[in-house]
């Protein structure tokens, strides 16, 4: 995605939504495109900032005159800062109402086998086959907010950097690291192999979320895996875990939704571990 200097303004001129390095980012918005050059667009001040604390994943920013003024901190941060009119900003923002900054950034993911390098973590997300990018970003979020090692999206989950999925972590997607697995399976089997007790949260568990937490099972370095939204895990990937934990229904819900399901069973992990930490 290199810039053609024909694309380059006087100084203080912006770009317009039909200059080519704008048109260029603007196919950033296609998957197949991302995957090929393994960079992504992250959209607003929150992601910006995020993108920055990550050394080398900043590309450059695009932003408005006035964002330019706004966000001075931003400016002296990016290793690039393009100036580009109202509507080319939008033009390279999903949202209502852009807030006049747009990253473009480097995909921040890593293979599972390296995020296990340097030991077992005590505590990991895994998602398979999660479709909703809005469920996905605030898993990713609740994980950073839990104090997770780690979020896996696995098998044909969402795009990890679908936009609606990098607004949904709110700069988390920067802060916890990242592996995308194409094979569910294999990602437990590595898990299980690292040390991690892999607990499969399922409605039809054999094992409640409070017997667990009060028999001790939630300080061990656990791996939670969570499934699609509509129709949970697989029977096939749900026996692979070492136990299926049920989150107690006290009134006449019928479920949790994804998102909520792994707060509580996230933070219930993460009470269980920093309890025994102080003891």
């Amino acid at each position: 995605m290199a810039s053609s200097r024909a694309d380059l303004t006087p100084d203080g001129v912006p770009l317009t939504k039909t200059s080519g390095r704008v048109k260029t980012a603007r196919k950033l918005a296609r998957r197949a495109f991302r995957a090929e050059h393994r960079e992504f667009l992250a959209d607003g001040p929150k992601a910006v900032e995020g993108a920055l604390s990550v050394p080398g994943c900043v590309v450059e920013v695009f932003a408005t005159p006035a964002a330019t003024a706004t966000y001075a901190d931003l400016r002296a941060a990016a290793p690039a800062w393009t100036l580009v009119d109202e509507a080319a900003l939008a033009s390279l923002s999903e949202a209502v109402h852009p807030q006049g900054v747009v990253g473009r950034c480097r995909f921040v993911d890593r293979p599972l086998d390296h995020l296990l390098a340097h030991g077992t973590p005590p505590l990991v997300v895994v998602c398979a086959d999660v479709r909703d990018p809005g469920n996905a970003g605030t898993v990713i979020r609740t994980a950073d907010a839990a104090g997770a090692d780690a979020v896996v999206l696995a098998g044909s989950s969402v795009d990890a950097y679908n936009a609606k999925t990098v607004r949904a972590t709110v700069g988390s997607l920067f802060h916890v690291p990242l592996a995308v697995e194409p094979d569910p399976a294999a990602a437990v089997g590595r898990l299980r192999a690292a040390g991690l007790t892999v607990l499969a949260a399922d409605g039809a568990g054999e094992v409640d979320l409070d017997d667990a937490a009060d028999d001790g099972l939630l300080t061990r370095p656990t791996a939670w895996l969570f499934g699609n939204e509509a129709w949970g895990l697989p029977a096939e990937l749900a026996a692979l875990a070492d136990h299926r934990v049920a989150i107690p229904i006290h009134g006449r819900a019928e479920s949790l939704n994804l998102s909520t399901a792994a707060a509580v069973c996230l933070y219930a992990s993460a009470r269980a571990q920093r309890s025994r930490a102080r003891t």
